[in-house]
Parts: structure tokens; C-alpha cells; sequence
């Protein structure tokens, strides 16, 4: 994207500031940004002033309400509203103000919950999904199937991806409301701070997940971006266009806690409630898409882990609440 303005919807997340922070790296960009005070991406009408008034050159649409199997059972009409809503006004609004080009991004909570493992881009909408994430589920694929049907209908070249379970520097450590990696590292440094000798985890530790650091996302991301278009649409399909972001590779989620409590010298005993759901028992993705065109992941899971750690200890204080 040389030489382009491009607008970064959740600049501020950590998803997005990963990618803001390549994107100031490059000669020729122009970054332009707004933090949710100063536009609600789900007020239609000031997103439309916003696009028309900078008209940028190309959107990345990483803004989204997220949050980990609580959050997503506390709150599904939120889930399912703000994203629809966020989704609805950017890309059209994009759309309308001449914006070519648009990236947006999804999750793996796409596929259905009983879907063949690892997960291919074909697999969508094959099966019913898992249900206590159906609602984010639902707005990601809408916003799928909108960036294809606008590429149809108006030849526009707005792509999207999927990413698996993202963690790293800017993740969200939430007591209640985090996803599993933060939630996990937030709960063993503090019993291994507080002395306590057992840490309860959700779940039978059983289920299978696959976890990319941020840094690495925002990578995919852009080379997924800088594409040529004839390269994106000969990998993919006119209504199957989406490519799958991830390691490849996924581990238990005891193995995960066990990972953790290394990395924050937890020595006690870790204990699994099995009353408390488990969700999807695995999420793997195929990346073998990606992988043919040129990209694969590179940090080490524990390096990452590591660093997803130093960052929480400098930046704990914004979560004891």
C-alpha cells in the first residue's frame, strides 16, 4: 500500500495497535484514526460524515466487541448488535465514500462446532455452531458474506480473515470478561503473588485450542493486505473468499494452564471444575491457504508467552479493578 491513506477502525486494540504500529513503520503511509470518543463506529450517520470527510484510501476493520465464554453467555445481545452495527456502517460506509480497498477481520468462531479438525475455509456454514459464542459467531460471518457481496456487486476488493486465538501485548486481562490465555496468566500470577497453593480453572482442561501471538496477526494481516489482487482471487473464491490465520498447531488447555504457570512461577496445584463449560472441544485451523501464499508464523509459543507476560506486569495496575 504504498503511498496510501489507510484508516485503522480499533486502533487502540490490541489487535489493531499491533497493525498501526507496522503500518507507521512503512515510508508513504498515512495513518488515519479515531478512538471510540471521538466516533461511535455504531452511529451510522457519523460514521458516513467520518468516510466522507477523509476518504481514505484503504480500511482495516479491526474494531469489535470481544470477550472470552463469559462474556459471550453474560452478554450475546451486545455481541451481536455492536458487531453488526460496526460492521454495517464501515464497510458500507467505505463503500460509499469510493474506499477500493478494506480488510476485515473475523475469528475462528466462525465454523461450526462439530466441524472436521483442522478447520478448512470450506467448512463454513456446514453445521450448527458452538453455542455460547453463536451471536459473535453470526455477526463475523455477516461480515463475510457483506465485503464478498460488495465485491460482486461493485467490484470493490474487500478481503477479510479469520484469525484463530489471538494473544500478546494489549489483551484484554479483564477478571471476568478476558479470554482464556489473559484470564489464565492474570489468575496465575496472582496466586503465585498471593502464595496460594491451587488455582481452578474452567473446564475439564481437555478442550484443544490453537493460540497466535498478536505481532504475528498483524504480519498476516498486511501481507494478506498487500496481495495482488489476481493472487487473492486466485486463492480464493468470489463467496468463499476468506483465508484461515493461525500456527497450525493447538494444544490442551491443561497444557496451556501448565504453560502459564511456568512463565508465572505458580508452584501449587491446579484443579479443573468440570461444572463449568468447556465450549468447542478442539479449534485448529487449516492454514495450509495462507502457508501456499507465502506466509507462515514465526514466534515461538513460549516467547510469546513470555512477552504477553512482561507486558501485563508493567501494565497490571490498569487491571486490579
Amino acid at each position: 500500500m504504498p503511498n496510501a491513506k489507510v484508516y485503522v477502525a480499533g486502533h487502540k486494540g490490541m489487535v489493531g495497535s499491533a497493525i498501526l504500529r507496522r503500518l507507521a513503520a512503512r515510508n508513504g503511509i498515512e495513518l488515519l484514526t479515531r478512538s471510540h470518543a471521538e466516533l461511535d463506529l455504531t452511529d451510522q450517520s457519523a460514521v458516513r460524515a467520518f468516510m466522507e470527510a477523509e476518504r481514505p484510501d484503504a480500511v482495516i476493520l479491526a474494531a469489535a466487541k470481544v470477550g472470552g465464554i463469559h462474556a459471550n453467555a453474560s452478554y450475546p445481545a451486545e455481541f451481536i448488535y455492536q458487531n453488526l452495527m460496526i460492521q454495517n456502517n464501515v464497510i458500507h460506509q467505505a463503500y460509499a465514500a469510493g474506499v477500493g480497498r478494506l480488510l476485515f477481520l473475523g475469528s475462528s468462531c466462525i465454523y461450526p462446532r462439530a466441524v472436521p479438525q483442522p478447520m478448512r475455509e470450506d467448512a463454513l456454514l456446514t453445521g450448527v455452531l458452538e453455542p455460547t459464542n453463536e451471536p459473535y459467531a453470526i455477526a463475523k460471518i455477516a461480515g463475510i458474506k457483506m465485503c464478498e457481496s460488495y465485491n460482486r456487486q461493485y467490484g470493490v476488493d474487500y478481503r477479510s480473515v479469520m484469525p484463530t486465538n489471538l494473544f500478546g501485548p494489549g489483551d484484554s486481562f479483564h477478571a471476568q470478561n478476558s479470554h482464556v490465555m489473559p484470564a489464565l496468566l492474570r489468575r496465575f500470577h496472582e496466586a503465585a503473588r498471593a502464595g496460594t497453593t491451587e488455582v481452578v480453572v474452567w473446564g475439564s482442561g481437555t478442550p484443544r485450542r490453537e493460540f497466535l501471538y498478536v505481532d504475528d496477526m498483524a504480519e498476516a494481516a498486511l501481507f494478506v493486505m498487500d496481495l495482488p489482487r489476481e493472487v487473492y482471487e486466485a486463492n480464493t473464491e468470489p463467496m468463499l473468499s476468506h483465508i484461515n490465520v493461525g500456527t497450525g498447531e493447538d494444544m490442551s488447555i491443561a497444557e496451556l494452564a501448565q504453560a502459564v504457570a511456568r512463565v508465572t512461577g505458580f508452584a501449587g496445584r491446579i484443579v479443573y471444575d468440570k461444572s463449568k463449560p468447556d465450549g468447542t472441544p478442539r479449534k485448529l485451523m487449516d492454514v495450509s491457504r495462507l502457508a501456499d501464499m507465502g506466509w507462515t508464523a514465526q514466534t515461538p509459543f513460549e516467547d510469546a508467552l513470555q512477552s504477553t507476560y512482561r507486558w501485563y506486569l508493567r501494565n497490571e495496575g490498569a487491571w486490579r479493578a
